[in-house]
């Protein structure tokens, strides 16, 4: 379930705001300037390019959805994303493949409580746990998908989304092991079966990468291939990045409940 604003005044306070989540062709929303009831809507067809549903679409997420270009996002982390605008009468969904090379079979659920017999059922198995090494995200103003080999030598691959929406670019790829292997840092020797995690894409610089690794988490320069930090970990290492507009301060009174009103 994502979070989409309006504001009639460029990049002002928001107007107006949506709730919403798509199952299928519907979706469930609750729109502020209504009569405040949750409503479900039919939406267009979605063109998917394979026979297969997305992930979400039977209620699980790989991670949350997220506001861009003025649609609401949800990425199935195998596949691609489903695009659309949570304020359309009719919303007409739309969907962008992941990078040519990223996409993986479609899953299959996985028992649990008993031992894995197959190849196959450990390979769904992982692919059901893609938030720690797959995100998608908003970066210095470009929608961007980052990736980590779950499995030495840990290759980290960044890739932007054109401006038409069509096409992906590949801008760095690192490879950790050998970036940090003769450096002196606090998460190194890695403790057996060990390895990085993605936490989150940086809002507001597009080079930098924050990963999880053992215990710590380490902020990476993609473009200089570079560490630029580091800390212990402060609890589940799990993060959603936001960025505070400039317009929050003077609206302060009306958009912020002041101490024991609410």
């Amino acid at each position: 379930m994502g979070v989409l604003t309006q504001a009639d005044r460029g990049h002002g306070p928001p107007d107006r705001f949506a709730v919403a989540e798509l199952q299928g062709n519907t979706m469930l929303r609750f729109l502020s300037d209504t009569a405040g009831d949750w409503e479900v809507t039919l939406t267009a067809p979605c063109k998917l390019p394979l026979a297969r549903r997305v992930f979400f679409e039977r209620g699980n997420h790989d991670q949350e959805a997220f506001a861009f270009g003025g649609q609401l996002w949800w990425v199935d982390l195998t596949w691609g994303a489903i695009l659309a605008d949570a304020f359309s009468e009719q919303p007409e969904p739309r969907f962008v493949e992941l990078p040519r090379g990223s996409v993986l079979p479609a899953r299959s659920t996985v028992p649990t409580g008993r031992v894995l017999r197959t190849i196959e059922e450990g390979d769904a198995l992982r692919r059901c746990a893609l938030g720690r090494y797959r995100r998608m995200g908003v970066s210095e103003g470009r929608l961007r998908y980052v990736e980590v080999w779950d499995r030495e030598p840990f290759m980290l691959s960044l890739f932007s989304l054109n401006d038409e929406g069509s096409a992906w670019k590949l801008e760095h790829r690192v490879v950790l092991s050998r970036l940090w292997v003769d450096g002196d840092h606090p998460w190194l020797p890695l403790p057996e079966k060990t390895t990085p995690q993605i936490v989150a894409l940086d809002p507001l610089n597009g080079d930098l990468i924050y990963l999880m690794v053992g215990t710590h988490i380490v902020v990476l320069d993609m473009n200089r291939e570079e560490v630029i930090g580091s800390s212990p970990r402060n609890g589940t290492g799990s993060c959603v990045t936001c960025v505070l507009p400039p317009w929050l301060e003077s609206s302060r009174s009306s958009w912020i409940p002041a101490a024991g009103n609410h």
